[in-house]
């Protein structure tokens, strides 16, 4: 839409959390808008920034099957009341445009959260790592409150809070990678943790979980969290984990079994039972410990059950 002139108005909207607006760096009152009605007509056009909202879209939106005869003339009125809010004096220069039989913001005078966080999660995308993660933490900092915190009974408030989540996910399991990549295991472990409370389906946040507790030398966290997820699958998927989450799973056991002689030989001795199984330890064949076959293996497996059994 060009580079607006210096008389134009522009404003500032926060909306994560309490719903906020400033013009010209100036506070405005909700009641300058004329009520809630027009605070969501404003919300709608500021979830596509940039984009022209239809009347109809706006009416169906709002008011649904209640919309009367009468309903296009009350909605043009409040979005009258709006442009006297956000740019008194300048009803056709200013932020709020009439585009194609609706309406729609400038982003060139407009500076919405929103889409700050997206800006900052796209520039994360194309930096180094270092920056990507400043970038990152900045973003998700800047969402950790509800969007659109004023309007937490609204439909399409809660549909535009669904798509918002899919991207605050995506970001946190990018966060959580990016931190195992600059060796800070425990900011890892901090925002995979906050990825799979959100989507608990999420398999590639389940596996950098696992990752990050394997890369902070914490192996018992780690099979507790694989164990989580496997439960979770298992309940809503009716599958396992996937094969980069299972060989995270392994090396977190053998992690756990070195220092326990006992656990080393009983993981050892079923490794090896396991390949027998899918016919990968053949009789006769070397095994990584010379001293194993297959009535070894059983024995050593026995043995260590027994064991665990009398200590329960």
């Amino acid at each position: 839409m060009g580079t607006p002139p210096e008389s134009a108005q522009s404003i500032s909207v926060r909306l994560f959390g309490t719903f906020d607006l400033r013009r010209n760096k100036v506070p405005q009152a909700a009641v300058d808008l004329g009520g809630c009605k027009p605070r969501h007509i404003l919300e709608i056009l500021l979830l596509d920034l940039g984009s022209p909202v239809s009347k109809s879209r706006i009416i169906e939106t709002l008011w649904g099957p209640s919309a009367g005869s009468g309903t296009v003339a009350t909605l043009e009125s409040y979005v009258c009341g709006i442009r006297r809010a956000i740019q008194p004096g300048n009803p056709r220069n200013g932020p709020l445009r009439t585009a194609n039989g609706g309406y729609v913001l400038d982003p060139a005078m407009v500076d919405v959260d929103l889409l700050t966080f997206r800006r900052l999660v796209h520039d994360a995308a194309h930096t180094t790592p270092r920056k990507a993660y400043t970038l990152l933490t900045q973003a998700l900092e800047l969402s950790d409150a509800p969007l659109l915190g004023s309007e937490l009974a609204s439909d399409w408030a809660d549909d535009a809070r669904t798509r918002l989540r899919v991207e605050r996910v995506a970001a946190q399991v990018r966060a959580a990678e990016t931190a195992a990549l600059l060796n800070r295991p425990a900011e890892s472990v901090r925002w995979a943790e906050s990825a799979v409370t959100s989507d608990p389906l999420n398999e590639r946040a389940w596996t950098v979980l696992v990752t990050a507790y394997e890369l902070s030398g914490l192996p018992a966290e780690g099979l507790s969290a694989y164990a989580r997820c496997r439960r979770i699958f298992d309940r809503d998927l009716g599958c396992a984990p996937g094969p980069a989450l299972q060989a995270a799973h392994l090396r977190l056991l053998r992690q756990r079994a070195e220092a326990d002689v006992e656990l080393s030989e009983a993981l050892a001795a079923l490794l090896y039972l396991g390949e027998s199984l899918k016919g990968n330890g053949q009789a006769g064949q070397p095994s990584a410990d010379a001293r194993l076959t297959r009535e070894n293996a059983g024995r050593i497996l026995d043995s260590f059950l027994q064991r665990a059994q009398a200590a329960v």
